[in-house]
């Protein structure tokens, strides 16, 4: 439910859905998972962050706290980190075209150029909007360096502006890239990649398996006249909203 109305958001604009989905799980971690609660701080700009970070969750039975970076993405490219300091791409360069010496991939990963992979706290809603289905696919990242036996540099192609460095298994099966990231290269065109499609023994599905998803036209209706109407307005709605996440509650056995 949470998740197509999340999608549903698609309707009113491409990017609005990942930024409105960010309260959306923040509000669903609040209310449906006991012992947990989160706080949406993606658009403090007085918020000092070591990384990125949407929103925050904090275990209130452990006090343990940790970030989570929110990715509406469609099915297919995924960016894990944007390497903004610009340290993975210019370290694997000075490695060579091929990598594929054990001892040499595990010096990389343990370099604090590939921090990263100990700290991809990426949590990535996953839409395939022809077929109205989505997933919640996390990157397994520490499978994802057990299982590496070569990195190879390919060149720009297949609508690439800059070269890559992509990452195999044994198997030659794809796990994730770094992409170039200099100064004439935007985000998407840095960092640390992976695809859902290509590299999916590598991610965990929290929602077992992709789920079904139907656009929620009322919820567009309800914000176009929210939009136009008064606080006070807002205030009853929410009244009868509340209500109604009650016995979603009750109809599920969540505790309160």
């Amino acid at each position: 439910m949470t998740l197509s109305n999340i999608f549903t958001m698609r309707l009113i604009g491409n990017k609005t859905h990942g930024d409105l989905a960010e309260i959306a799980i923040s509000e669903f971690i609040n209310q449906y998972m006991y012992d947990f609660k989160s706080i949406h701080v993606g658009k403090d700009l007085y918020r000092a962050k070591s990384k990125e970070e949407d929103i925050t969750v904090e275990n209130e039975v452990t006090n343990e706290k940790f970030p989570i970076s929110l990715k509406a993405y469609g099915d297919g490219p995924l960016q894990l980190s944007t390497d903004k300091n610009f340290q993975m791409y210019p370290l694997l360069e000075k490695h060579g075209d091929l990598i594929d010496n054990a001892e040499e991939i595990k010096n990389l990963f343990n370099h604090v150029a590939f921090s990263c992979f100990s700290d991809i706290n990426v949590l990535p809603l996953i839409y395939d909007e022809k077929k109205q289905r989505c997933n919640i696919l996390v990157f397994d990242a520490e499978l994802a360096k057990n299982s590496t036996v070569s990195i190879k540099k390919e060149s720009e192609g297949s609508g690439r502006k800059h070269p890559v460095y992509r990452f195999f298994d044994k198997n030659n099966q794809y796990i994730c890239e770094v992409r170039y990231g200099g100064a004439n290269a935007n985000a998407l065109q840095r960092g640390l990649w992976t695809n859902t499609k290509n590299a999916l023994p590598y991610f965990n599905s929290v929602t077992n398996g992709w789920i079904d998803y139907s656009h929620n036209h009322i919820l567009v209706h309800l914000f176009s006249h929210a939009l136009i109407s008064s606080s006070k307005g807002h205030e009853i709605a929410l009244a009868e909203i509340k209500q109604d996440i009650l016995r979603l509650k009750q109809e599920s056995g969540v505790h309160e």
